[in-house]
């Protein structure tokens, strides 16, 4: 993975937490992301290179006004008075390439030196659900106990995901992984002798194949205090879960969006770019 800084700027040592998305249904991480880099006005910091993602390019994500500062695959962002980092992948993996990416981003982070927490953002498919509680869609992982529990998620009210369970094969695979237990080949004949198996998959199979277990496992294997936060939704109009899942993000890490930058009163604000993330309304004269 190759970085390139935006003149005159660097990562700075007053960012110990990182924020990232891992890509997943409604890209509800993706726009949780957006809307932290855009209410806490977070500064480009440099632009990230990766063999693993698909380019893309796009224009100014943030403004206020389009200026035609183009966006790309994978960008990082900083802000220094929240102590934040953030890093935004707006495209996603090549097929069979999402282990490479998980450790090739564990590696750099690793590399930067001066990173205490990872806080992964990330949605999950509804259908999955099992229990339908309206009291929190927050679910979390993190790596503070082997079982994934953490006592800070739980007083906020989040819920540890029950699929996450290190002891299963599949979780125990991909931790095998990330810990340099086995190599791709090695890794590569296991995923084999699992579909030669012909069992049908479970639910601890499928949210362990997700992209945000492998990002939790690699960074875990570095030794960072990792927590993934996660809600359940569908397909389609996802602004109210990065709404939810951002405002969980604040409170892990006491910040209150009332007062990002120092600024009484600063409350959220919306990127620009979605004001065209569902495309533009309906002409009316169709009516």
């Amino acid at each position: 993975m190759e970085f390139t800084a935006e003149e005159g700027r660097s990562f700075s040592v007053d960012c110990p937490s990182l924020l990232l998305p891992a890509l997943s249904i409604g890209n509800v991480g993706q726009l949780a992301v957006d809307l932290l880099i855009s209410s806490t006005e977070a500064k480009r910091v440099g632009f990230l290179d990766d063999s693993s993602i698909l380019p893309c390019v796009g224009n100014d994500a943030f403004g206020p006004q389009p200026e035609g500062n183009l966006s790309v695959s994978l960008e990082a962002y900083e802000s220094a008075s929240n102590g934040l980092t953030l890093i935004q992948q707006r495209s996603p993996f090549i097929k069979g390439m999402m282990i490479q990416f998980a450790r090739n981003m564990a590696n750099f982070i690793k590399n930067l030196g001066n990173k205490k927490h990872i806080i992964i953002l990330s949605s999950l498919d509804f259908s999955k659900k099992k229990k339908f509680d309206s009291s929190s869609n927050i679910y979390y992982i993190s790596n503070i106990g082997n079982d994934g529990f953490d006592p800070q998620c739980e007083n906020l009210g989040y819920k540890k995901l029950e699929e996450y369970n290190p002891d299963q094969k599949r979780w125990k695979h991909i931790i095998s992984l990330s810990e340099g237990l086995i190599n791709d080949q090695e890794s590569q004949t296991l995923i084999q002798e699992y579909e030669d198996e012909n069992e049908p998959l479970t639910d601890f199979d499928y949210f362990a194949s997700l992209p945000f277990a492998a990002l939790f496992s690699f960074f875990k294997a570095k030794g960072f205090r990792v927590t993934c936060l996660m809600s359940y939704c569908s397909e389609g109009d996802n602004i109210s879960d990065s709404f939810q899942l951002a405002d969980a993000t604040c409170k892990l890490l006491d910040l209150n969006p009332d007062n990002f930058n120092g600024k009484q009163g600063a409350g959220w604000k919306i990127p620009l770019s979605w004001q065209s993330v569902y495309g533009p309304p309906p002409d009316t004269t169709i009516y």
